[in-house]
């Protein structure tokens, strides 16, 4: 049976940052894929946007899931970089994925409640999500479920961020002679880093030239 990709919603007030967002109703928050969700990290990084910080903030030190935070990074267009310490009373829904055998590939909030975009080798491991929620009081929606090209390896052996950072790097005309866009530029588009979307580039197209160029032996 072929892999999926799903968009599932979760709410539950114990979840890491629900009362925060929920508070401050212009902000999006999205954890920091590259620093990872390790349960056992004492602190994690998020990208925050926000009409107002000092709202936000507010809405942090009423939060019973968070223990701490810094505001680590601020830039002019409404965009930070936030550490958070969470409580122990904090509920995060990562760990739940991990242990079903899926990824986490995105997250993102909605109003009091989180979209979580989840990797999986089967449909039939949806259900534990389902079985921890119903157990945990935690609210539960599928809100999209797609077969998927397998998040190891797409067409040609890329990856799926190898194949994302190529194509949107084609879109804006990258490629171009002269290029239409700096590599800078490319980066903002994928959210991550100059040297992250170079290393995503470069690898993606050596795996290209492998396929397409260099013989099996």
């Amino acid at each position: 049976m072929s892999d999926i990709k799903a968009i599932i919603r979760v709410r539950h007030p114990d979840i890491v940052l629900t009362e925060t967002i929920a508070h401050d109703s212009s902000s999006k928050v999205k954890p920091v894929s590259e620093a990872g969700t390790d349960p056992n990290s004492e602190r994690f990084l998020y990208h925050v946007e926000s009409s107002d910080f000092h709202r936000f903030e507010d809405g942090l030190r009423n939060d019973h899931t968070i223990s701490d935070f810094e505001r680590v990074i601020e830039t002019s267009d409404g965009k930070a970089l936030y550490s958070f310490e969470y409580s122990d009373e904090a509920k995060t829904f990562s760990p739940v994925i991990s242990t079903a055998n899926g990824v986490a590939l995105d997250m993102e909030n909605d109003g009091n409640a989180w979209l979580i975009t989840v990797w999986m080798p089967e449909r039939e491991n949806l259900v534990n999500l389902w079985n921890y929620a119903e157990a945990n009081a935690i609210e539960i929606d599928l809100r999209q479920v797609n077969e998927y090209a397998s998040v190891v390896a797409t067409a040609a052996g890329l990856t799926e961020s190898q194949r994302e950072a190529l194509l949107i790097a084609f879109e804006v005309g990258y490629f171009e002679e002269p290029r239409d866009v700096t590599l800078s530029e490319v980066a903002t588009k994928l959210d991550i880093s100059k040297p992250a979307a170079s290393g995503l580039l470069r690898r993606g197209i050596k795996r290209l030239i492998i396929s397409s160029l260099v013989d099996a032996e």
